[in-house]
């Protein structure tokens, strides 16, 4: 099982398609306010997002109230950044393990990222590329994390499984 953890998500867009990534894969989805949209029951069923009851969900008021409530969280945690001096290769992702993710317009708190110097991650790109899209970055790292785990708990195959080729 893998934490993800959006801190301060500014973009409703980001957060479905990162939920909708959690709901598929059993990951649980933490939110560390303030949030850029609203996630109450009602604009969540305006917004049609069906997988919505499948994602476990918290929300904390800031990162210290995470760690209160997750100790563990510090034990095994992964900080994505643009600016991490190197990249996700590197990381080793047990079961359990924290994704931490910042907000699209500013990324994660600078003190956050240097109280965590060794566990910062990268997503290699070329030269002159900004930064993916946040909701693409979990994904990535999400199922690199489910990878190095064999994919505990998910499907392998699809329907084609069933089926002998032509």
């Amino acid at each position: 099982m893998v934490n993800i953890v959006l801190v301060e998500p500014e973009i409703p867009q980001n957060c479905g398609n990162i939920a909708r990534t959690c709901a598929a894969t059993g990951s649980r989805l933490h939110l560390i306010e303030p949030l850029g949209f609203d996630i109450s029951e009602r604009a969540v069923r305006r917004a049609g997002l069906d997988y919505w009851p499948m994602v476990d969900l918290s929300v904390y008021p800031n990162l210290e109230a995470l760690f209160a409530r997750h100790p563990e969280a510090g034990e095994d945690l992964w900080l994505a950044t643009t600016k991490a001096p190197g990249d996700y290769t590197r990381g080793v992702f047990r079961d359990g393990c924290w994704l931490f993710f910042g907000k699209e317009t500013a990324g994660l708190p600078e003190w956050f990222r240097m109280a965590h110097y060794d566990r910062c991650l990268r997503l290699p790109m070329r030269e002159g590329a900004r930064s993916l899209n946040l909701a693409n970055s979990v994904a990535v790292l999400c199922y690199e994390a489910l990878r190095q785990q064999g994919f505990p708990g998910l499907s392998g195959a699809g329907e084609m499984a069933n089926l002998k080729p032509l």
